[in-house]
Parts: structure tokens; sequence; C-alpha cells
């Protein structure tokens, strides 16, 4: 065992101590945080004690959650009301069909057409949720891959490159430039003079973080825990040595997985599948209910019995009539449900998210196209979405002309693109000897660099270095200078000028004492310039002198010295992050300097200390504002989100005084607005005392410094609060929070995989205003989707008017389920998903958004459409009846075909036809066939309905098409809002009558349906007959249009009172 085992105890229980206890590994000095550890550094633990320690904590990985089973997934498919209902009919259609296919007068193979094709859309509908069930959990997979996968470890006094799933709290490990970090750990020595990581993916912030080995109090959020590095963020900057505190699920990003698995459990139905599960449990009452009236209306027909004495005696029971009333139940069931409104949903969703993507908002699930329209609440990140994520200068502060005097430009521009905007108020004829000196110290005191990829460009290296070579380029060369040198079209022309002019021999690097960065240079004058940036203040303190305008050099006075503070804290106001430029002429020790390692000064270089006095008595030249802009569309999309009824909420893991500058910019508060109320750190909200009243506020509200559990804890709030949550974000710290928001929205340029994996949707431009379009898109789409809706409703309601009438009247069935399985599928899915197709209202984005809990048919409408229903139940009915007794009817010629005629009183008797004296009926044709009844005339009404049954499809087809052009407008005439405004529904029309003709045209098709050819005169009957369904829907929509005030008076009233 080597010494880090045997120094610091060697059992079991004293590894296991720290175990049990919450760590503040942060919160000790490094030697607390070796002895709490017993770990020695230089040497790190040995093999032995690795083996104890890995049997109390594990391995350092993310576990892997138990996904839901195949088998309990295949059963959720089977939750739905609506799917129920139609299962039970399939299986005993299909049972009847087993022991009695021709019952009914339907054909053996017509009788199982129709629970076969039950059970196929059942299939497909359980499919298409399992394959969507399957893809739920892949956030968790991308999590992963975030993981470091090696880690330079120190072991039984040895370096060791390790798998990173191997290491344990204790372990030693040396980080290094481009090193992801393979768990949390504290940071024990600074190996260079700085170390930078970027975890932006984690926190949220804007910047790398500079870090220390400081002691930070324990209450420290996430960002302020500068001693400590999180597993699957990366170095950037610097190499260090660090001690593991936290492996596997207990580190940071295992709290991010283990939210995002807790999320995902508690997903939620969207709005709509709510209404239609509703819809489902009233419908299954209805059917119920109108069943037993069906059964108890027949029950003579199937159960006789006599009174003996008072006592019914004699029960007769006729299995073969109980059977054919049976099957009439089920076919009320099929003519209920509309098993056509999945696939016209999922239809419609489907052309959403094609009308989306051509705005940049692809979306990943479906149902989440609808959930959009009904927004309330947006939480949006900062970083990234609300601004661009690229660093960009806003202002630059020159020197004036004389002593005390500044100058002052406003530069344009807000992404790493040189050629997007320009500096404001720039000098015509070029630039000065002091602007020329910016662009020098701005271009080669720089590492960054700027490069195009596809359509945007990209910063290599640090951020804000990038934007000083961007500025660089807005500059311009200096007007001596040869400006063909390089193409027009590199985005890095000026900073290469200015490189092969100033050729750098040194760096002196950053430090966090010193807050700056100098390089030595063989200045094209022929001189060595030293060439300084850095923080303001400590440029400011190094520095004796000011060069002006025209190049000039004179004493920094204290006026000047002041004006520049001032100007400086103006501009940290503003949140910007300012950094000074100064030079140095006089360099006595370097004149000689060329890069050489034996010379004498290059031992000045080895030594960091020795870099505050190479780097004094400087000339300060100007200060540079740089910040991580707002995006140009966003004030106006935080309009139209305020238009919308829909409010924002900023939640950042930067800092409160940058978030609030940038809320102020964009609109989400006023510029003089007293905030105090509404911008609270993360941790300020969770100790709030009345956290939902706070989240109640009208207008914006800012969350900064936000964790993903504060992140998770507002959405969870707002959703208990019955708002309707869609949460933007692109890091891994976004990630739980987009998981339990009603839609979780991604970044696609700068979003991290395990984001866009938790998300609803992706935006492919990163843009906020794509989101407030895309809600703009959900509400039309769901409008559309109620228009369908009603229309497909109305049309069950017709189908069910019309077997319950059958049954009531006691006439022969009029059309058989596998006829109204047809109509319900195939001829009216063209119209109803033609109305997905509507145009939007031009005011869509000026009203309220829809409470989730808004009925998706309101009273009104309801009775509308039972009117309807009723018309298309007479209607189809009605046809059927005037086949049997009429041979005209409104002048129109039925006797064409030969048919005999029967009174109304033996149609609703027909079961009793067999006792009839001398009834005869004579042949009738039906396109090329002739029907005969000589052996058995009651056949007339078995086989011989068949041409009254064709009447009834082809009326109801008929007026649900007619009724299709009444879902095109709620309560609009067909007179403001005529056909041609939606082309597709005209085509679906035309398509779903083609489709009717098909099946009553082509014999082999004929005789699956039981239908036959009609003649002219019989379709003139069927237009008659259908077209007044218009007629009475305008009448209706007239009487709404005059009512609307009276009808929503009460309701409002109600909903103000509930606010107050």
């Amino acid at each position: 065992m080597g010494r880090g085992g045997q120094d610091y105890g060697k059992t079991e229980n004293a590894s296991a101590s720290f175990s049990k206890q919450e760590d503040f590994a942060w919160a000790r000095d490094v030697k607390q945080c070796e002895e709490r550890y017993k770990v020695n550094p230089e040497l790190g633990l040995s093999s032995a004690e690795v083996e104890k320690r890995r049997q109390i904590y594990g391995w350092n990985e993310l576990e892997k959650h138990e996904g839901t089973s195949i088998f309990e997934l295949i059963l959720d498919q089977f939750s739905d009301t609506l799917v129920r209902i139609l299962l039970v009919a399939a299986i005993i259609s299909f049972v009847l069909a087993w022991y009695d296919g021709d019952e009914g007068g339907e054909m053996q193979i017509t009788a199982f057409v129709e629970p076969l094709v039950i059970f196929l859309i059942l299939i497909v509908n359980a499919v298409v949720g399992i394959w969507q069930e399957s893809n739920a959990e892949k956030a968790l997979e991308a999590l992963k891959e975030i993981q470091s996968q090696h880690a330079n470890v120190v072991r039984d006094g040895k370096n060791s490159n390790l798998p990173a799933k191997e290491l344990v709290p204790g372990d030693i490990v040396e980080l290094r430039v481009g090193d992801k970090v393979p768990a949390d750990m504290r940071v024990l020595r600074l190996i260079s003079s700085t170390v930078r990581v970027e975890q932006g993916s984690l926190t949220g912030e804007s910047e790398a973080v500079s870090k220390n080995v400081k002691v930070v109090p324990e209450n420290s959020d996430i960002q302020g825990k500068k001693c400590m590095v999180f597993a699957g963020t990366t170095v950037v900057n610097g190499n260090c040595i660090c001690l593991v505190t936290q492996i596997g699920m207990n580190t940071e990003i295992g709290k991010v997985h283990s939210q995002i698995h807790e999320a995902s459990q508690n997903e939620q139905d969207t709005p709509l599948k709510k209404k239609l599960n509703q819809f489902g449990e009233v419908l299954t009452m209805i059917i119920g209910v109108i069943c037993a009236l069906v059964w108890l209306i027949n029950v003579k027909y199937f159960l006789s019995w006599e009174y003996v004495d008072g006592v019914p005696r004699n029960f007769k029971f006729s299995f073969e009539k109980c059977t054919y009333y049976f099957e009439i139940a089920v076919a009320l069931a099929v003519a209920a449900i509309p098993e056509g409104l999945p696939a016209v949903i999922t239809t419609c969703l489907a052309l959403g998210t094609r009308k989306m993507a051509q705005k940049n908002a692809l979306v990943r699930k479906l149902p989440s196209v609808e959930t959009l329209g009904c927004t309330t609440v947006i939480c949006s990140d900062k970083t990234g979405t609300l601004t661009t994520n690229q660093m960009a200068v806003s202002k630059l502060i020159a020197i004036g002309s004389r002593s005390g005097t500044l100058r002052s430009f406003d530069v344009e521009g807000t992404t790493y693109d040189p050629f997007d905007g320009k500096i404001l108020g720039w000098p015509v004829d070029g630039m000065d000897a002091n602007l020329e000196m910016i662009a020098k110290i701005s271009a080669v005191c720089n590492d960054a660099g700027i490069e195009q990829s596809g359509n945007h460009y990209v910063a290599t290296g640090m951020p804000t270095e990038a934007a000083l070579k961007v500025l660089v380029e807005k500059m311009g060369l200096p007007k001596e200078s040869d400006s063909s040198l390089s193409g027009h079209g590199d985005p890095q022309r000026c900073c290469q000028w200015w490189k092969k002019m100033e050729q750098r021999i040194a760096t002196l690097e950053f430090d966090r004492d010193r807050k700056s960065m100098g390089v030595i240079v063989n200045s094209s004058s022929g001189r060595k310039l030293l060439l300084v940036k850095g923080a303001v203040e400590n440029l400011l303190e190094r520095s004796s002198f000011i060069q002006l305008l025209d190049g000039s050099v004179i004493e920094l006075d204290e006026y000047s010295r002041d004006l520049i503070l001032q100007c400086l804290r103006e501009m940290s106001a503003d949140a910007l992050r300012c950094l000074g430029l100064a030079y140095k002429e006089e360099l006595h020790e370097f004149a000689t300097y060329n890069g050489d390692e034996d010379h004498p000064a290059h031992q000045l270089l080895l030594d960091p200390s020795s870099y505050s006095s190479i780097e004094s008595k400087l000339i300060f030249v100007g200060l540079v504002g740089l910040r991580d802009p707002p995006r140009k569309e966003v004030r106006q999309a935080i309009e139209d989100c305020r238009a919308a009824g829909i409010r924002v909420m900023v939640i950042t893991g930067d800092n409160k005084n940058t978030a609030e500058a940038i809320c102020r910019e964009i609109g989400v508060f006023g510029l003089n607005e007293d905030i105090c109320s509404r911008s609270l750190t993360g941790r300020e909200f969770m100790d709030y005392a009345d956290q939902k009243n706070h989240l109640r506020q009208s207008g914006g509200l800012l969350f900064s410094r936000a964790e993903p559990r504060h992140k998770q804890e507002i959405v969870r709030l707002l959703k208990e609060d019955d708002e309707v949550v869609a949460m933007t974000g692109d890091g891994v710290n976004d990630a739980p929070a987009l998981k339990l928001a009603d839609i979780g929205v991604a970044m696609g340029i700068a979003g991290t995989e395990v984001a866009k994996e938790a998300s609803d949707m992706v935006l492919a431009d990163d843009n906020f205003s794509t989101i407030v379009a895309a809600v703009g898109e959900g509400r039309s789409i769901y409008n559309n989707m109620k228009a369908f809706i009603r229309y497909m409703i109305s049309s069950n309601i017709g189908e069910v008017v019309s077997i319950f009438l059958t049954a009531a009247l006691g006439i022969p069935e009029g059309m058989i389920p596998v006829q109204l399985l047809w109509v319900n599928l195939v001829t009216d899915g063209p119209p109803a998903t033609a109305l997905g197709f509507n145009p939007p209202d031009k005011d869509i984005m000026k009203k309220p958004p829809r409470r989730s809990d808004d009925s998706l048919i309101s009273v009104w409408i309801l009775f509308r459409y039972l009117v309807i229903g009723m018309y298309v139940g007479i209607a189809t009915v009605g046809v059927f009846i005037i086949w049997y007794t009429q041979n005209t009817f409104m002048g129109i010629d039925l006797s064409g075909d030969g048919h005999s005629l029967v009174t109304y009183s033996q149609l609703s008797n027909w079961d009793q036809c067999s006792s009839w004296n001398n009834f005869t009926v004579s042949p009738f044709t039906a396109g090329h066939q002739e029907f005969k009844f000589d052996r058995d005339p009651c056949d007339y009404f078995k086989t011989g309905k068949i041409k009254a049954s064709t009447l009834s499809l082809s009326v109801l087809v008929a007026i649900e098409m007619f009724n299709s052009l009444n879902a095109l407008s709620e309560d609009g005439s067909l007179l403001t809002m005529p056909p041609w405004v939606n082309p597709w529904l005209l085509l679906a029309m035309s398509v779903s009558f083609g489709l009717h003709f098909l099946i009553l045209y082509v014999p082999f098709l004929a005789q699956v349906f039981g239908i036959v050819p009609l003649s002219l005169n019989e379709w003139l009957l069927v237009i008659a007959v259908a077209f007044p369904v218009i007629l009475i829907d305008e009448l209706l929509k007239f009487i709404g249009r005059c009512t609307t005030g009276l009808r929503y008076a009460a309701p409002t009233k109600t909903s103000k009172q509930k606010a107050e």
C-alpha cells in the first residue's frame, strides 16, 4: 500500500466517514480537503484504498434507469376511452361475424371487414404511440455523451491515464487545456498562472470562468464555487491539480440526470388529449344510454311472454333476433365514435410541423404543435436565446485632441460577422494615430480568431478576444496601408495586416493578480513595443501617460484618470464588460530581444511575478465595452407576446446586473421601471415567502443566478397554477426544466444534445422570435382542429340519430356498420384534413391565449350540431322511407327502376311480413343487376333494401360534404367566408365524392359495401335531401352572431371575479 493509504487510515469505516455527510469541499481550504479525503496529493490514493472506496461509492458513471417495458407501453396505448370503446366494439363485431356472417343482410366478406379495419386502426395507433414513448428517454443517453472518457490520475505515486469511470472520491487528477472534467473536483493547485473553465452549458454563464483555490461560503451557488470544477465542463485555459469530491450520480451533472428522469415521470397529457379523453368519457355514457334505449325499444321483437293469472309465463326468446339487435347496438357504437379523428389530428399536426419547420421551429413531438397555441407563459433563457451568445464590442472610447477629453463611438452588430454593422460617427478621413494604436493592440495582443462556418461566423478562442478582432475589421485599415494585400472577403483581413506589421516575439500571459495580458512585438517602426489589454482600473494604476488623437503622448493627470473611471462606471452600469488598452515604448531590457532563450531578458518572461514591473509606466489609449448583445428581433417579439396575452419570464444563470440591463433593453422591463419586486436571484426566489403570488404578477419577471432546481421549481409552480408553460434553454442545466415544461424549446445551433433530446421543439436559428411565430401557428392549428373536430362530431351525431330512428321506427336497418366505418374513416377524412388548411385569423396574436381547460365544444356549438345531427339522421332515414313508399319526391321521378311501393305501416312492421296475405313484390333494377323476390317476397326488406340503403349512404356522404363547408368558420357565414378561401377543402370534397363513386361503380367494392349504382334521378334526390343542411346551419350561425354578447357576458364576469 502506498503512503496515501498508510498515512490516513486503513479501514473501510475511515473511508466511509465522509461518504454519509454533506460535502462542502468549496468551504474548506486545501489542507482540510486533503485530510478529509485522506490523500497525499503527491502520491495519490493506493490501489487498495481505491478498491475500498469503490465498494462504497461505485463507479463514476450515470445510472441507467429501467425504461418502461414493451408490455406496459402496449397497455398504455389502450388507456384512452375512445380506443377502449372501439376495441370492445371490434371484438363483439368479430365474434358475431364469426358465428353469423350474413345476419342482417350482410355478406360474409362484409361482416369481417368491419372488425378487421377497426383492429388495424388500433394496431397502427399503438405502434405510433410506442415509437413516441421509446424516444422519450434519449435525453438521458445524450447526457452520458457529455461525460469525460479518460482522466490523468495520480495513484501509488505514479501518473496514469485511466478510464474516467474508475475515479473515486479522493483521487488526484491533473487537468490541462482542452480536457473535459471527469468528475466534480476541488482545485488544489494552479500549475499555470490562470485556469479558465467553460461551464456555461451547466450554469448558463456567458463567459468562461476563472478558477482558483480560495475558500467560498458553504451556501454559495454553483456559479460562486470558483474553487470547484464540475463534470462535463471543459478547460479552455491553463492547467491545475484537483481532488475528486463527487462522482457519478452525486455530481452536478448527475443531479441533472436525476431531475430529467424525475421530470419524464411527471409528463402530463396535452390540453387537447385531456379534452378528447373527457369527450370519450361523455361519449361512453351517451352510447350506453342510447344502446340501452335501442334494446328497450326492440325487446318485444326477441323476447315475449304471456300473462297467466297476472304472472308473466311462457317466455319466448329469439336468439337470431337478439343478435340482430345486438349488431345494431354495435353499429351504434361504430357510428358514435369518430374513428378517423386520431388519424386526422395526426395529419393536421404533421402539416403544422411542416409549416413551423419553414419558420425554423423543428417540432420533435406532434402534440406540442397544439399545446403551443395555449401557451400563457414563456420562460426564456437569456444567453443564446434573447441574446446572440456571441460577445460583441458595442462602445469604443478613445482619447480626444487634448487632455481631459474623450471620444465615444457606438459600434453596431451583434455577431462575429465583421460585415454586420458599422461604427457610428467614424471619422470620414480614416483613422487618426490614437485609433490606429487601439486597432493595433486589439489585433495583435489577441489569441482568438474568426472563421466562417456555413452562413455564419464563429469564434475560435476566447469570445472577448474574438469580439476585439471583429472590432478591428470594422475599424478598417490605416490610410497608408496597402489594401491589396488581402481579399476583401477575408474575415480577418485587417487583423492579418496588423500582425504582419507588428510581429509578436513574446507573450506576458494573463493572470488574476494584474488582470492583464501583454505582448512584445517587433514594430514596423523598428522599435520594440509592449501592447497590453486588461481590466481598466488595473491598467490605469500602471499607466503614467495617455496618447492623444494626433499620437502625441502627455502625462496622465488626475482629471483625465477620473474622467476615464467615470466613463467606466457608466458603461458597467449598462452591463458592459470593459477592457482597457495601453502600450509602452521604452523597453530597455528587451531592446535586443528576438525570442532567443539565451537572452538575459528571457528569464524575466519565465517569471510571472515580473510581469507587473514590465507592464509599468504604460501609455493609456482607450477602452472598449463588450457584451453578449440582444438579438435585433427580440424586442418586437416581446411586444407581440404582450399583445397576445403571453407573459415572458427570463430565467438565466448569468449575473443580476447584466440580466437586468438586457431585460430593460429588450422590453421585458421599462427603461426607468422600478424592478425590485420583479428581479430576484434563484436563491432569493427559493427563500421567498409567497412564491406563487410573485409568479402571478402581470408583466415580465427576471430570475438571475438560477440553478437547474430553481428553473424546475418555477416551472412546477406555474403548472400548478394552471399556466401552460413554454421553457427555452440550450445547456445541460436547462434539460430538467425543458422536460418538465408543457413545451420544452431547445436551441438548434448552440444547444447541447441533452437539451435537444429533452425538448419538444428545437429552434433551428436559436431565435426567441421564432417561438412567438410558432405560438401564432399553434393557435391557428388549434382553431382549424376545432373546426374539423366539430365537423366530424356533428357527422357522428347524425349517424347515431339515423340508427336510433331506424330502431325506434322499427324499419329495416338503413346502413350497415362497414358503411359507417367507410364514411368515418375515408369519406370524412379528406375534408377534415383540408380544414387544417383554413387561413389563420388576422388578429390571432392580438387575442389572449385560451385557457387549457376551455371546453372544446361550447354548449351553443353542441346545440347547433345536435340540430344538424338531427337533420342528418332524419334525412338518411327519410330517404330510405321515401324510396320504399313514394314514386316521386319534389318532382323527381323515382319509379324508373320498377321497384314496388309499400305503405309506411308495412315498412315499420316488416318483421311480420310472413303473416301478410297475398304480399307480392315486383323485381327492380340497379345498374346492370336485377333483383327478384319470387321465392320470398319478404326478402324485399332484407336483400331488397340495397337500393334504399345506398340512397341513405349517399345522402350521408353528400350532407357531410356540405357540412364541411359549414365548418369553415365557427360563426361566419359562407357569404363572408366563401369556400374558395380554402381551395384544399374543395379539392378534398372532390376526392371524397370520387371515393364514394369508386365504391358505387366498381362491382367488387359495391359487393363488399353492400350497395348498388344510382341513376341520375336518384342523385337529384340525394342532392335535394342533403343541401338544406347548409341553409339550417346558416340560420343557426346568424342566431349565434346575434346572441354572442349574451352567451359570453356571464362567463367573462365569472372569470374576472375568479382573477380578483
